[in-house]
């Protein structure tokens, strides 16, 4: 991907697959890092799972540092500072492969995403020196302290102050951080706090300061062997050379922080979703009921094509966006004194795709695991089998990293900010498809290339959503942002547009560079897909239009709305029992 492609402009732009970047892509090098991951977790984490799972400090430190050795933990840290210095699709299949470690691979997450990227991105050349070796072999474990008592998804109204001393040489940080992962054993924490009650800045504290202490573990739902615990700071005097980045430009770090970690989010999603897939089918073929395995029913085996599905969707809109990333931060110099810059607005051109595949991602998996829990019957309730485990760790996964409603809001937001700072043409489009508007609706022909149907219905569903986010504005002007109910539809039809475009994408990808024949299983979960998803586009256009009109203009909007979306259905029922047969053969997640 020679040019950069604008972050958001995938409602108004076509992309090709060449444009891509698929998991058909990988490298060698990066097949080999994955095989690495996979297996550390299947030699070293999984026979000690029952021991993680009690919460032991100490092992899940030894575990780390064993993960620092063979790399997995350097792998977004340049190598000038001890990292391996790849690219972003090789950081994501590792979160990928890790997520079969349950509650240690959020322990490797919280550290290698959110707790060392501040400094590898934010941190000044002497920070990098002084940290980021012993955070990229595991000697030392980071954690990220945003979170507070009382405030979450509004981190600008911390309460952690900061004050320098008299003598300009250190601040005193005073405070609490709550639900802070890591927390019981990290050694290094990414502080939030504001200079003078005011000025929103980040630090570098180490456990070692005084006045640092850490409170007691909370008992949670999930995730139970993963460290969860308050931070409490009092009068620590933390230098000035740990501030990181400018005072006053915390934020600048934390959201962008945050929108890698929303990414990586959705990256262990895939992962975690594909062993609940593997688990079910296994499952089902062995389970027998009335005679005869329960995958030989129907029902069942609907559940499982449709966890095959979101899952194939899923992993098609992580690897396009890993690729977005790796493309706009390639030639970052990260030992320049403007890496921080460029890092925050290479970061930020894709805020808004980083919230969609968070949002999905996590609904993704509590799709597949409550489906894989339903399969399993009375035993997916049962501890002695991982669904269940699974089942209870993914709940977090929805309040993580900015809950899914605050992406939501964020979502749209974002893509009418970008429009008004002239970077996106997004009213000029949403302007043009109102002029449409009495034209008459494009007819199917018999005959079609492949892929026609599908592509026809993600162009009508990116103009049903410019309609729809043309009429909100003109509605509602600057008050938008109060109707949250609209915002969430408009963000909806964003997030399935983004994920049908990036299945069609991928499949047609696969197609031309390996043929029907092995692209057949993903151009069935494609368009049943794509089907299923514009429906569901149809139904929130509906809804926003009937909040935001009434009388004349209401019937005019609904007559065009059922002009554009008039199409014939495939058979997704047949489609569905083909995907089962395959996923129930492999006993795996497939994609051909």
């Amino acid at each position: 991907m020679s040019a950069i492609t604008k972050g958001g402009s995938f409602v108004i732009e076509s992309a090709s697959w060449e444009q891509i970047k698929t998991p058909e892509d990988f490298s060698e090098e990066q097949l080999m890092i994955a095989d690495a991951a996979e297996h550390f977790i299947e030699n070293e984490v999984l026979p000690r799972d029952s021991e993680l799972e009690k919460l032991d400090y100490k092992l899940t430190v030894e575990l780390l540092r064993k993960a620092g050795e063979l790399g997995l933990l350097g792998v977004d840290v340049p190598e000038r500072y001890g990292g391996l210095g790849l690219d972003k699709v090789s950081s994501t299949l590792i979160s990928e492969k890790l997520a079969k470690g349950s509650s240690f691979a959020l322990s490797v997450g919280a550290h290698v995403g959110i707790g060392t990227l501040p400094i590898v991105f934010f941190g000044t050349h002497e920070q990098k020196q002084a940290y980021l070796p012993d955070l990229a072999d595991g000697t030392k474990i980071a954690a990220y302290c945003l979170t507070e008592p009382s405030s979450g998804s509004d981190a600008l109204g911390a309460k952690t102050t900061a004050t320098l001393s008299e003598d300009r040489t250190y601040y005193v940080l005073n405070g609490a951080k709550q639900f802070i992962t890591n927390a019981g054993f990290a050694d290094l924490f990414i502080v939030y706090a504001k200079i003078d009650g005011k000025h929103f800045s980040a630090f570098i504290v180490e456990r070692t300061m005084e006045g640092v202490s850490i409170g007691p573990e909370e008992k949670k739902m999930g995730i139970k062997g993963s460290s969860t615990c308050p931070l409490i700071l009092d009068q620590v005097k933390v230098p000035v050379s740990r501030l990181l980045g400018e005072p006053g430009k915390g934020h600048v770090i934390a959201f962008n922080i945050l929108n890698i970690g929303r990414f990586k989010l959705g990256a262990g999603c895939v992962g975690a979703a594909k062993e609940a897939i593997a688990l079910s089918s296994a499952y089902a073929n062995g389970r027998t009921q009335f005679g005869k395995p329960i995958s030989s029913f129907p029902l069942i085996g609907e559940k499982l094509a449709n966890m095959n599905i979101v899952t194939y969707v899923l992993e098609s809109m992580i690897y396009r966006t890993s690729g977005l990333i790796d493309a706009i931060l390639q030639n970052i110099d990260h030992g320049s004194d403007q890496a921080g810059v460029q890092s925050a607005k290479g970061i930020a051109e894709y805020a808004l795709e980083c919230s969609i595949v968070k949002v999905f991602g996590t609904e993704a998996l509590d799709f597949a695991a409550d489906e894989g829990v339903q399969i399993h019957g009375g035993y997916g309730f049962i501890q002695e089998y991982k669904i269940e485990r699974i089942y209870r760790d993914s709940r977090i996964n929805r309040i993580f990293e900015g809950t899914n409603e605050i992406n939501r809001l964020l979502i749209p937001g974002t893509l009418l900010k970008k429009a008004m700072k002239g970077e996106l043409p997004l009213m000029e489009h949403a302007g043009s498809v109102q002029e449409k508007m009495l034209e008459p609706a494009t007819r199917e022909e018999e005959g079609e290339a492949a892929f026609a149907a599908e592509r026809r219905l993600l162009a009508t569903a990116k103009q049903i959503f410019l309609l729809i986010g043309g009429q909100a504005v003109q509605t509602y002007g600057l008050g938008l942002e109060e109707e949250q109910e609209v915002l969430a539809r408009l963000s909806d039809m964003m997030i399935r547009i983004y994920a049908m475009e990036s299945a069609l994408l991928r499949v047609e990808k696969l197609t031309h560079t390996s043929g029907e024949e092995r692209s057949r299983m993903a151009a069935a979960m494609t368009t049943v897909y794509v089907h299923e998803a514009f429906a569901q586009i149809d139904l929130d256009a509906r809804e926003a239009v009937a909040a935001m009109a009434s009388g004349d203009l209401l019937a005019l909007q609904l007559s065009v709305l059922r002009k554009w979306t008039r199409h014939t259905p495939p058979d997704t029922i047949r489609l569905k029992r083909y995907i089962a047969e395959r996923v129930k053969s492999a006993e795996r997640y497939v994609v051909w």
